[in-house]
């Protein structure tokens, strides 16, 4: 009996450094092939442009390309879903927004649990969001809009990049603020937002300086006010909506990269690593902040407490603001 048992034991222990080894040899060898990056919204918007900017990066850093896949829809829901239900190996990975945190406030049914069906990887960067105008719109500041808005209550209409988005969120936060009456018209991301605008279909809208950028700089687009509570480095001239005169109009982004739950942790360790030394490139942090990203790089720790903290900041703001999801 005790003979059968040692060598019972004796095997137990064979088959445990045999799978130990395995495990360590394919962390190791980890990537062994492209890896997807889900982006949850249309290309053109902060989320693609920051993705688009470290993918090369990672590619040449970790020797295996990094593919991006544009899934827009539902809030970033349609994207966000496949990435909750892929195989945990590292190997389809997403870059979210705000969206991702506010969402569980402004859905009743998700399809995925927010913290439970994913390992978090990294908190990537942050940025203000800036209201900006339609040239055509006769106003020149903040003060301006409020006064023309007022004087056509519900006439006026402002695009976002889908929502319970940074972008709607911040606007729904500057009615809030002011008792404005605006229409909200949804896009699959800012990129398409920040187009519709353009083309004059809508009046105004919320994006990152990311995806509005070379548009105010070559004036087809006028930006009023930033949130946050100091100056864009990517738009200096642009007033905060503080020095304005306006408070509470309290929204950012955050961009964070999720692994599905159950992903190895030698494999987020990993993917954060690299994606921690690529946002340290010099030529990266002067492209990103350029476009008014503020790299961030968090462990996948303090991307796990984030997303809690930012979940449950949402819940409060869409009760106070009595934001609903369409």
């Amino acid at each position: 009996m005790v003979k059968n048992l040692m060598r019972w034991t004796t095997a137990l222990t064979g088959s445990a450094l045999l799978l130990a080894a395995a495990g360590a040899t394919q962390a190791q060898s980890y990537p062994s092939r492209a890896v997807r990056i889900v982006i949850p919204f249309a290309p053109g918007g902060g989320t693609d442009n920051l993705t688009r900017i470290m993918a090369p990066k990672l590619t040449e850093l970790l020797g295996q390309q990094f593919l991006i896949d544009n899934r827009p829809g539902a809030s970033g829901q349609i994207g966000t879903e496949l990435v909750a239900r892929a195989v945990p190996d590292g190997y389809t990975i997403a870059h979210v927004d705000t969206s991702f945190t506010s969402n569980p406030s402004l859905y009743r049914k998700l399809p995925y649990d927010a913290v439970k069906d994913f390992a978090p990887i990294s908190v990537l960067a942050s940025a203000p969001v800036v209201l900006m105008i339609h040239p055509s719109v006769p106003v020149k500041s903040l003060k301006e809009l409020v006064t023309l808005a007022k004087s056509r209550p519900g006439e006026l209409n402002f695009a976002t990049g889908g929502t319970g988005s940074a972008t709607h969120l911040g606007v729904e936060l500057f009615k809030s603020a002011v008792g404005l009456d605006l229409v909200h018209i949804p896009y699959k991301g800012s990129g398409p937002a920040a187009a519709a605008v353009l083309a004059g279909h809508v009046v105004m809208t919320f994006a990152s300086p990311s995806a509005t950028a070379q548009f105010l700089a070559a004036g087809k687009l006028r930006a009023l006010a930033v949130t946050g509570d100091k100056r864009n480095t990517a738009m200096p001239q642009v007033p905060t909506f503080v020095e304005s005169g306006i408070r509470g109009v309290d929204s950012g982004t955050y961009w964070v990269a999720l692994a599905p739950a159950g992903t190895p942790r030698d494999t987020i360790a990993t993917l954060h690593g690299a994606m921690a030394k690529v946002l340290q490139l010099p030529d990266v942090r002067q492209r990103l902040m350029g476009l008014g990203f503020e790299p961030i790089a968090g462990t996948p720790e303090e991307a796990a407490a984030h997303v809690r903290e930012a979940i449950a900041k949402w819940a409060k703001v869409v009760a106070q603001a009595k934001i609903r999801s369409d």
